[in-house]
């Protein structure tokens, strides 16, 4: 799928279920939301409206931005499906669920969440390295919930199981707003969307 024209960036957001155990995990997940409403951008995530996912839906809502959720159809009791969007997908499954939003997006970011979350960053983040698309990947990692992560990861090159350009693929920053400009900026010198439907 090839967006042309003035076209608004889409962001594709994972996040948790759940507000984590800090305040700080929904003041980001807030930030994010008003931001990129903010931008002039449109977000798609897993259409929840419980935890981190339902804040930054309903940030995103009041600035103004429109939002589309995909969800399965298993998931929308547990995740409660946001009623106030724009959009919203009852898909049949999580595969589904995901190459819909990758589907849509121009750049992903990941904010504290659990199981659900880690997986659909290291799909994507696979995706990219296996040359299946070019678009930036980010992990906000408010309040050093990613740190332990990050190490881990940093280790994985040291091993010797993944190369330093792969690591680079993962843009970290702490701060909302200056994570969404150092996405903005690797797509104005990224490479061009494919499709992904292809992979």
């Amino acid at each position: 799928m090839t967006i042309s024209g003035p076209a608004p960036i889409t962001l594709c957001v994972f996040c948790g279920s759940r507000h984590g155990a800090r305040p700080a995990f929904a003041e980001a997940a807030r930030a994010i939301g008003s931001d990129l409403a903010q931008r002039g951008w449109e977000l798609v995530y897993g259409g929840g409206k419980v935890g981190l996912m339902g804040v930054l839906a309903d940030a995103a809502c009041e600035g103004g931005a429109r939002v589309t959720g995909v969800i399965p159809q298993s998931l929308m009791a547990r995740e409660v499906g946001h009623s106030g969007l724009a959009e919203l997908l009852i898909v049949p499954n999580m595969h589904v669920r995901k190459r819909r939003m990758a589907e849509r997006a121009h750049a992903f970011v990941a904010l504290p969440g659990g199981l659900g979350t880690f997986e659909e960053l290291f799909e994507i983040w696979t995706w990219r390295q296996l040359g299946h698309h070019g678009r930036p990947i980010a992990l906000l990692n408010t309040a050093g919930y990613y740190d332990p992560l990050l190490h881990f990861l940093q280790d994985t090159v040291r091993q010797g199981f993944v190369t330093a350009d792969q690591a680079d693929m993962l843009l970290v920053d702490d701060e909302p707003q200056r994570l969404l400009a150092r996405v903005e900026q690797a797509l104005a010198g990224g490479t061009p969307r494919t499709d992904l439907r292809r992979t």
